[in-house]
């Protein structure tokens, strides 16, 4: 496991040095390396990983687990998102995200309940969900992103860092849509699943979390509503984007921390 750590961390932490140095020097990036040894961290990640969620006693998604688990996910859809957007220097967060994921998936403990028994519905379910947070969590940033770009743009300043470093605002717009509609689809179908297959919400803790993510639901349909009908866009999608996910995490995130650290 130790070797594991150490390859994807060296992957990680190169590909974050590098296009850090690429950014500051104004160099281009080159995008095939650096997706490549990012692939290179994101098998080591999942080999690390894996023991460590399918335990001999069941599935251990205990609060460290799922960060580890949300980072990867992260870091994967980048590089999907990369192989067609040209977002390579985004990289400089993806990476160092993942990282701190694993770093902290690998040291850290939490007390937790096995998962049992658990039917293919639920492990559906569980997936399903991670892949739309962590999809919607870079939606977030992207959309925070996007509100320094317009920041500067509007205000004309001189020295524009965001505007200069990072895609133009039309492609990181466009990007920002393709992550919505992504998350959005995948959150619906494992909302779905999750009502199906879920058979007490009260005796599993899991009330407040299923309110969370319906109201963070509809704030992503309405904004991806919004945007087919009126065409929304700019500061609005951003600030709708950062709300509606601020809801979701206080339900995924929030919720597993109070129930595994606190109580």
């Amino acid at each position: 496991m130790l070797l594991a750590f150490v390859i994807a961390s060296t992957a990680y932490i190169v590909v974050s040095l590098y296009i850090g140095w690429a950014l500051t020097t104004n160099r281009v990036i080159h995008k095939s390396a650096s997706l490549a040894l990012l692939l290179i961290g994101i098998l080591a990640h999942a080999v690390l990983l894996y023991p460590y969620i399918v335990t001999l006693y069941g599935l251990n998604f205990n609060l460290f687990n799922v960060l580890s688990l949300t980072s990867l996910f992260f870091l994967l859809f980048y590089v999907l998102f990369s192989l067609y957007r040209p977002i390579i220097s985004l990289g400089i967060l993806a990476a160092p995200t993942a990282l701190l994921g694993m770093t902290a998936g690998y040291v850290g403990r939490a007390p937790y309940q096995p998962i049992t028994d658990i039917s293919l519905g639920l492990e559906t379910h569980i997936l399903l969900s991670l892949a739309a947070y962590c999809v919607l969590l870079m939606a977030a940033v992207q959309a925070l992103f996007l509100r320094l770009q317009i920041r500067e743009l509007k205000h004309k300043t001189i020295h524009r860092f965001w505007v200069n470093k990072l895609p133009s605002l039309q492609s990181m717009e466009s990007l920002l849509f393709d992550m919505l509609l992504v998350g959005f689809v995948l959150l619906s179908i494992a909302l779905g699943i999750g009502f199906i297959y879920v058979q007490d919400l009260m005796a599993q803790h899991i009330v407040h979390k299923t309110v969370f993510s319906l109201l963070s639901w509809l704030l992503f349909g309405g904004l991806l509503f919004g945007h087919w009908r009126s065409g929304w866009r700019g500061k609005r999608a951003a600030n709708i984007t950062i709300y509606a996910f601020i809801l979701l995490a206080i339900g995924f995130v929030g919720s597993k921390f109070v129930l595994e650290m606190l109580l």
